[in-house]
């Protein structure tokens, strides 16, 4: 009899249910749509309507254009090749930066494993930052080094969520990270919607009422998210609303996980960043039971640094057993790439006044803060001209995440192609424009709306041409399916 042939492992039917569970939309169908685009607009110029792809879907600015920091290059290069600083190229700053550097790994070379919570001197350098800005001490032992802050997130949520009993408090719209992360650790994602009218603040009363139904369900929430300032939302939280956020996780027993890697995009200078570690002590020890993981990252700011995949995560009331535990899921990875480790620690020890970088690195970030800030205001306000569209202010991070009105006809459309009705919008853009955008049903939306999630990105002097397109594009969906 001939042998029956094996069914592989890896389709469909076979593999993790989990894992095809799991979505994350700004990298999803629509951008690969955008690729092939790409491809066939590079293998025949002229076939499209438009000239190239601006892809927004990803707050990934060197992509678009953005040039990387010099300073932190220098360091970096340095680091790789250390033969470099014989040949009286660099400021002595930057020397100085390689030289400890070098002198605290294990031969005078990045190319050596570190500690699995990375090398001890750019931890310091860290821990220094975090104190210099809130007022409040750090320990370098409470520090770990990740490749960008995604690692971290994933640690922490892989030892609080242990199965669909265990529930993860996560804001609505939300980074697709927090989403498929919990459905991948087979977990219940317990969404709480922010208040959109009232500039996508944090809604304490119904994040307790998600926290109360859910356990009144079976499902204890475990942990509490926070993405501060919002993606993709934009907002900024006040001192008040983190207080109350600490608050609910105090009710609940909730570990806190303060997502604060766009802190230093902050374009509305009424609503500053505060942290959350800093608030937290401001409220005094009554709070000091309260479990905080806090995350940052080189991919944003002013470096945009993402290829890096340098970051890192605080601790704070972790307990001991706790820590150990997040240590052995760093170490099963042995240690973070060491070039995002060194960046890393470059973003936290900045040229300071009368070293030989600081006046040069000063003019080439505030230039560049600037020019992010000016076209955060270009986008909500070109948006918010159109009509159709409404977005709330861009206060900080680097994407808006306008409401957009589609018409029925539109969405019976959508309907027979078997996508939600602000998939076939995003799509339709992206192939009318070259515009791709991440539709708003990838990050969560009060039902009954629409959105799409758009990058500030583009070049400042290409960024009202691409809301002039959308206009015309939105005029013309408009229209078609009216």
């Amino acid at each position: 009899m001939p042998v029956a042939k094996a069914a592989k492992v890896l389709t469909n039917a076979n593999m993790s249910q989990t894992v095809l569970k799991a979505q994350y939309a700004v990298r999803g169908a629509i951008v690969i749509r955008a690729i092939e685009l790409q491809k066939q607009l590079k293998a025949n110029p002229g076939s499209l309507d438009f000239e190239k792809v601006v892809m927004c879907n990803i707050g990934n600015p060197q992509e678009l254009g953005q040039r990387p920091p010099t300073f932190a290059r220098q360091v970096l290069a340095g680091c790789v090749y250390p033969d470099l600083l014989n040949m009286n190229l660099f400021p002595s700053d930057v020397v100085s930066r390689v030289e400890e550097i070098l002198a605290d790994t294990a031969s005078r070379s990045i190319g050596a494993y570190t500690h699995s919570q990375g090398l001890p001197v750019c931890r310091e350098k860290v821990a220094k930052f975090i104190s210099d800005r809130d007022g409040v001490e750090s320990n370098p032992d409470d520090i770990f080094l990740t490749d960008g802050a995604s690692p971290g997130i994933k640690y922490v949520l892989q030892a609080a969520i242990a199965g669909p009993e265990h529930g993860c408090l996560v804001p609505i719209p939300q980074y697709p990270l927090y989403s498929g992360s919990v459905a991948l650790l087979n977990g219940t994602m317990l969404g709480y919607e922010l208040n959109e009218a009232n500039g996508w603040s944090l809604d304490i009363e119904e994040a307790d009422r998600v926290a109360t139904e859910a356990k009144g369900k079976g499902v204890t929430p475990r942990v509490l998210v926070v993405i501060n300032p919002g993606n993709p939302t934009g907002n900024t939280a006040t001192p008040e609303t983190i207080k109350d956020a600490i608050e609910l996780a105090k009710k609940h027993n909730l570990l806190i996980m303060a997502d604060e890697v766009y802190q230093e995009n902050i374009y509305d200078e009424m609503r500053p960043f505060h942290s959350f570690r800093k608030v937290m002590a401001e409220m005094g020890p009554g709070y000091d039971q309260v479990e905080l993981a806090s995350f940052h990252s080189v991919s944003k700011g002013v470096f945009g640094e993402c290829g890096m995949r340098g970051g890192f995560m605080e601790l704070k009331n972790i307990d001991p057993e706790g820590k150990e535990q997040l240590y052995k899921l760093a170490s099963i990875g042995l240690c973070s790439n060491t070039p995002g480790q060194v960046i890393t620690s470059v973003m936290c020890n900045l040229p300071k006044p009368g070293e030989a970088s600081y006046k040069s690195h000063t003019l080439e970030s505030t230039n560049q803060f600037e020019s992010l800030k000016r076209r955060a205001a270009t986008v909500s306000e070109e948006l918010n001209k159109i009509e159709g569209i409404s977005t709330q202010n861009v206060a900080g991070a680097m994407y808006c995440f306008p409401q957009i009105t589609i018409p029925a006809k539109a969405q019976e459309k959508a309907k027979e192609r078997g996508l939600a009705p602000d998939a076939f919008y995003a799509l339709s853009l992206l192939e009318s424009t070259g515009i791709c955008v991440v539709p708003g049903s990838g990050f969560g939306q009060k039902d009954g709306t629409f959105h799409f999630r758009s990058t500030i990105l583009p070049p400042e002097d290409d960024i009202g041409n691409v809301c002039e397109r959308l206009a015309d594009f939105h005029e013309s969906f408009t229209d078609d399916y009216s």
